[in-house]
C-alpha cells in the first residue's frame, strides 16, 4: 500500500505522517526469508490482531486497555523532545492525553516504513479499538517482537511467527514478527517496545502523539509551532474523511475537478501498467511492479496531477461521493483493514460500467477487474488543487 513519502528532507515528518528520521545514521534495515503469508480472509479481525504464539511474559507485564483516545496531532524531532516542552504541551488547554515514542524511518523486509517505539502499557490506547484490546499482542511487544501493519504483513508477505533481522549503525538482531495490527497512523508500518528501540540504536523519545479532540488539530498546530525546538515538525494524524451517505453538489468551475482531457490522461496512462506485477511499496518500473496507491500516483502524476503516496491520503484529494454517482476517472476507495476499521487501505481506478483498473494484491498484476462493493468507502472526485495540497 504504501512507500514513506521520500520527498521531503532528512530529519522531518512528512505531510502524511512520518519521514526520513534517521538520526545519526541509525536507519533500521531488515530482510526475510519467510514464504508468503496466506490470502487474508477479510474480517477476521481476531486472527490478525493475535499475537504469533505466546509471549514469554507474564500477563501482568504489560497494564490492562485504558481509556483510550484518539491521536490528532504527531510531533517528530531528530533528538529526544525538551521535557519542558512536553509539559508544556501536556497542560495546555484541549489536550487530553500526551505519549511519548521513539520514531525513525526504517526498512522493513526491504521496504522504507515508519517506525515507532513505543511503551506497551500506555500505547496501546492510542491505537485502533482491535489493535489495543488484544493482550497478546501487547506481551509480545513487550517481550520484543515487531508488530508490523495489516497491509506490510498480508501485501508484503512477511508471515507471523517469521524471525526477521533488524539492524542499525551499532546493532543487529533478529526480531519475530509477532502481530499483524495497524496502529492507524498514516506511514507506521512497524511497532517494537522502547527496549528494543534502544538496542537498535533508534532515538529516544523524539515524538509525541498528542490528542486534542475538542480543538481543530490545524489550530492547535498553529499554535505549537511558535515553540517547537530547531528541526522539529508537527503534523495532523490521519485527518478524517468525509465519507458520504447521500448525493451532494459538486464544484464543477475549471480548476476544481479536473478536465475530461486529463480524465484521459489518466485512464491511458493507468492501461500503459496493465501485467506489471503488485509490489508492496512499489511505484515505478525500477521497484518492478507498483502497489495500489503507487499505481494511482503514477497515473495521475502523467495529467500532471500530484497525488500524496498511501491510499489514506489518496482518500482525501478531492471529495467523497457514493459510487452510484462515481465517473470514470474518480478513484474507488476501501477500508479492508480488519485492524483499522475505516482506514483506507486500497485504492483503484474507475472505469465505468462496473469497471476498475486496479494493483488488486500479493501474486497478482495491474489488471481490469469487476468493481465490488464489500468495504467500499465510495469514490474520490479528484480535485488538482485539493491533491497539491494534501500531498505538499
Amino acid at each position: 500500500m504504501r512507500k514513506p513519502n521520500r520527498r521531503i528532507l532528512p530529519t522531518t515528518i512528512g505531510v502524511s505522517v512520518l519521514a526520513t528520521l534517521s538520526v545519526n545514521g541509525a536507519v533500521l534495515v531488515a530482510h526475510h526469508g519467510a514464504t508468503p503469508a496466506a490470502e487474508p480472509r477479510t474480517g477476521q479481525s481476531a486472527r490478525y490482531v493475535a499475537a504469533s504464539g505466546n509471549s514469554p511474559l507474564a500477563p501482568g507485564a504489560v497494564a490492562p486497555l485504558g481509556k483510550r483516545l484518539t491521536p490528532h496531532v504527531l510531533v517528530a524531532a531528530p533528538a529526544t523532545l525538551p521535557s519542558a516542552l512536553v509539559a508544556r504541551v501536556r497542560g495546555a488547554k484541549g489536550v487530553q492525553g500526551v505519549e511519548i515514542v521513539d520514531a525513525v524511518q526504517g526498512a522493513v523486509a526491504g521496504k522504507r516504513v515508519g517506525i515507532l517505539g513505543v511503551d506497551p502499557s500506555t500505547f496501546r490506547n492510542y491505537t485502533p479499538k482491535p489493535t489495543a484490546q488484544s493482550d497478546a499482542l501487547w506481551r509480545n511487544v513487550a517481550g520484543g517482537d515487531v508488530a508490523i501493519s495489516f497491509t506490510m504483513g498480508e501485501d508484503g508477505g512477511i508471515r507471523l511467527g517469521a524471525q526477521v533481522p533488524v539492524g542499525g549503525k551499532n546493532a543487529r538482531t533478529p526480531l519475530r514478527v509477532g502481530a499483524y495490527a495497524t496502529m492507524g497512523i498514516g506511514d507506521v508500518d512497524a511497532v517494537i517496545s522502547r527496549t528494543a528501540a534502544r538496542a537498535l540504536g533508534m532515538p529516544s523519545g523524539n515524538a509525541m502523539l498528542i490528542s486534542v479532540p475538542k480543538t481543530r488539530p490545524k489550530t492547535f498546530i498553529a499554535k505549537l509551532r511558535k515553540v517547537l525546538p530547531k528541526g522539529a515538525k508537527a503534523v495532523e494524524v490521519n485527518p478524517v474523511v468525509d465519507f458520504p451517505s447521500a448525493g451532494g453538489d459538486l464544484p464543477a468551475s475549471s480548476g476544481q475537478v479536473m478536465t475530461a482531457q486529463q480524465v484521459q490522461t489518466v485512464i491511458r496512462a493507468a492501461h500503459t501498467r496493465l501485467g506489471w506485477p503488485y509490489v508492496w511499496g512499489g511505484e515505478s518500473e525500477a521497484e518492478g511492479g507498483y502497489d495500489c496507491s503507487g499505481l494511482m500516483q503514477y497515473a495521475f502524476a502523467r495529467a500532471g496531477v500530484k497525488l500524496p503516496r498511501v491510499a489514506a491520503d489518496q482518500a482525501r484529494t478531492g471529495w467523497v461521493i457514493p459510487y452510484a454517482q462515481a465517473q470514470p476517472g474518480d478513484m474507488l476507495i476501501w477500508a479492508n483493514d480488519p485492524t483499522a476499521p475505516g482506514y483506507i487501505s486500497h485504492i483503484a481506478l474507475y472505469l465505468g460500467n462496473g469497471k476498475m483498473l486496479a494493483a488488486p494484491r500479493r501474486g497478482s498484476v495491474v489488471q481490469v477487474q469487476n468493481v465490488y462493493t464489500r468495504n467500499m468507502r465510495g469514490a474520490v472526485r479528484v480535485s488538482p488543487r485539493i491533491a497539491r495540497g494534501v500531498a505538499g
